[in-house]
This record gives structure tokens, C-alpha cells and sequence, in this order.
């Protein structure tokens, strides 16, 4: 029981990256960017043919973050400068990259058994916590430059902002590029980790990372940079968590992630929506008491 929660622990770490990244995307510009399936195994196929190939593994990490980088950037410049709708280009972007990722990899699977990784020589969760805390902080600090205050208010009010002087499109490309540099990112530290690069990592990467990111809002909240941030780091290990707990239960198979999966992530949409209605209904509840007992109070007075 401890080995299966240390491990969803550091899954959870893993994919961390991954929901900062759509974090970007849908919370901060409000883009629907499906860009994230095809990515996140550009980053695990980079990273796989640069180490099986003698270079570096932090080598292979940089250039699996630039190469998440560039395709984030094509995904943008489809939106903004070719005016395709931002959910539609996120699908063709997608779908380029399973071209693009073959390409890459020559074959549908890269085995990275016995050559070394990022993780050879030391613990896994303790590396993976250092890069997440690095990268999360950083974010945190692009955030709050004048630069990134710019591209939080591209998401708010588009057209305000570009009232104010400042090119949104600039903007739009920028955060959907470090969103993908990100998810490519942790496709490398997963492939690493696991050993091999698959043509098919990357399928449904987009529904976890929403997974993540509403668990971590609805458990930890939102108020802040920091606490969205940290809410979405800390959701993607609470999202493991609940799917390794899923998975002890005797009549569900390990087949049946991708409906846990599903399942998690409506009940997570849904329980605000319901929290929100129980509220409401407590509150009118209470405002029709109060006028209830202000007329009885009233007739009372009158009758003297």
C-alpha cells in the first residue's frame, strides 16, 4: 500500500509539469488547446532518440522543452495569424505531430533500458520535486512581470488589453508555446522514468492535466498566482492518488483508467456546480424566512 502511494506520489510529480502547462492554456489565456496529446510525446520522443543515441539526458530535456516550445508556437501562430478557430488548430496541430513524432522516432517504441537517464543515479521523486518546484516558481515569477501581467489580461479581456496598446496575438502565442514546452517537458521526464517513448504516450494527456488542474482549484483554491500554481501541482498528486486507490478496488482493471479518468474529472466539474446550487438554495431560503417573518412583524404592528 505505501509502494503504490510513493509511486502515485511521484507519477503525480511527473505529470505535475504537464498541468502547469494547461493551466496556461485554460485558465489563464482561456484556449482550448488540444495540442497538448501530440506534444507531450514530442517531448518523450526527443528526449528517447537524443539519449538512445549517446547525448545527454539533460541535454535530451532542454531540447524536448524547445521542441514543445516550437509547437506550441505553431498551434498560436495558426490561431492568431491564419484565424483558425483556437480549439481546431489545437486538432490539427495534434494530429500534424503524430506525423511529425514518427518521424522523429522512426519506429512507434524507443526502449531506454539500460542507458542512463536523468533518474540513473538518483532518486526519481527527489528530482522530479526539485524540477517542479524550479519551474513552478519561475512561472510564478513570469506571472507577475509586466510581460506576463499582459498575458493573464489577454485572457481576461482580449480586446481591453489591446485598447491598452499591447498585441495579444504576441501574447497568445507566447503562453500556448511555454504551456507545450512544458507538457513536452514532462513527456521526457515520463519516458525517462518509464523507460521507453511510445507513439501512443500521449493520448488523453489533455483530460488528466484538466483533471488535475479543477481537483487542485476545488481542494486547495485559486485566489493567487501562487496558490493556482501550486493547486495545480498538488492536483495532479491527489488526481494519482485517487486513481492508484481506484485501482485497488477488486472489480476494476488497470484497462479501466481512462474511464476512472473520465469519471474523476466529471465529478470534479459537476461538485462545484452542485455546491454553488445547495448554496443558493440556502441563501433564498433564508432571504424568503427573513421577508416571511418581517411581514408577520409588520401585520402585527399594524393590528395594534
Amino acid at each position: 500500500m505505501m509502494d503504490s502511494m510513493t509511486g502515485a506520489v511521484e507519477l503525480g510529480l511527473l505529470y505535475a509539469l504537464m498541468a502547469l502547462g494547461v493551466y496556461i492554456t485554460f485558465r489563464i489565456l482561456d484556449f482550448p488547446d488540444l495540442t497538448v496529446d501530440g506534444s507531450f510525446t514530442t517531448g518523450g520522443a526527443v528526449a528517447a532518440i537524443m539519449i538512445a543515441h549517446g547525448y545527454s539526458p539533460l541535454l535530451a530535456c532542454f531540447a524536448a522543452f524547445a521542441a514543445g516550445l516550437v509547437a506550441g508556437a505553431c498551434t498560436g501562430l495558426l490561431h492568431t495569424k491564419g484565424k483558425i478557430n483556437g480549439l481546431l488548430s489545437g486538432i490539427l496541430m495534434m494530429i500534424a505531430l503524430y506525423s511529425i513524432n514518427m518521424r522523429i522516432m522512426g519506429k512507434p517504441n524507443i526502449s531506454l533500458l539500460n542507458v542512463d537517464t536523468i533518474f540513473t543515479s538518483v532518486s526519481p521523486i527527489t528530482v522530479v520535486l526539485i524540477i517542479v518546484i524550479v519551474f513552478k516558481l519561475l512561472l510564478d515569477a513570469f506571472l507577475h512581470t509586466d510581460l506576463g501581467l499582459a498575458l493573464r489580461a489577454t485572457g481576461d479581456n482580449a480586446r481591453m488589453i489591446r485598447s491598452f496598446g499591447a498585441n495579444t496575438d504576441n501574447t497568445t502565442i507566447l503562453g500556448v508555446s511555454i504551456s507545450n514546452g512544458l507538457v513536452a517537458l514532462s513527456g521526457a521526464l515520463i519516458a525517462q522514468q518509464s523507460g521507453f517513448a511510445d507513439i501512443s504516450m500521449g493520448i488523453g494527456m489533455i483530460v488528466i492535466g484538466l483533471a488535475s488542474v479543477i481537483i487542485g482549484e476545488a481542494i486547495f483554491g485559486a485566489r493567487t498566482v501562487f496558490q493556482a500554481t501550486l493547486a495545480a501541482v498538488l492536483g495532479s498528486i491527489v488526481y494519482r492518488i485517487v486513481v492508484a486507490l481506484a485501482l485497488r478496488v477488486e472489480w476494476l482493471k488497470a484497462s479501466d483508467l481512462k474511464l476512472i479518468t473520465a469519471i474523476i474529472v466529471i465529478i470534479a466539474l459537476v461538485l462545484p456546480s452542485v455546491q454553488r446550487a445547495i448554496k443558493q438554495k440556502a441563501a433564498a431560503k433564508r432571504r424568503s424566512a427573513e421577508l416571511i417573518a418581517l411581514a408577520v412583524k409588520m401585520n402585527k404592528g399594524g393590528d395594534r
